[in-house]
């Protein structure tokens, strides 16, 4: 059992309405806020079913959950150990400055290192300086030379037809 910063603990399937909650509200930031198309049964699937392909942690204060990091296990070929990568980290505007970003990601880097995973790895908008900021002050750096790619919705359909 890894021993999680205070506040942080791992998501329960009663989270569900919180983390899809909070990941909209994050789309809302992120001034996307009519992409998600989540709902509680794929998170419910995803998250805490038979074959969970995520994990959750979420922040609390006084039983009310107010951050939440979404994660999954990635694989590295060339070292050939499993890493982190961090989907989604949130915490409600009102709860930031209180330590909760810092310790989602202190508590992600102990569970990889916990596993002996030796990466983690997440992705930030380039206009979310306040972001970039904290990641950087905490030793991340970005990877300039790397560009993320998606193939979504219609053009994956195409593409599975070639």
């Amino acid at each position: 059992m890894i021993d999680l910063p205070a506040g942080i603990r791992e998501a329960t399937p009663e989270d569900i309405a919180d983390i899809l909650r909070l990941i909209q509200a994050l789309a809302d930031y992120e001034r996307e806020p009519d992409a998600v198309t989540n709902t509680p049964d794929l998170i419910e699937r995803w998250l805490f079913g038979s074959d969970p392909v995520a994990s959750a942690l979420v922040a609390e204060v006084g039983g009310q959950v107010v951050g939440v990091a979404v994660w999954y296990r990635s694989y590295s070929t060339w070292t050939g150990t499993p890493g982190i990568y961090l989907e989604d980290l949130f915490v409600e505007p009102e709860h930031r400055g209180h330590g909760f970003g810092k310790a989602f990601l202190v508590a992600l880097a102990r569970i990889a290192l916990d596993r002996g995973y030796q990466r983690f790895e997440w992705v930030v908008l380039d206009w979310n300086q306040p972001a970039i900021e904290f990641y950087e002050a905490l030793g991340a750096w970005p990877l300039q030379e790397w560009t993320t790619y998606r193939v979504d919705g219609d053009r994956l359909q195409v593409l599975s037809e070639l």
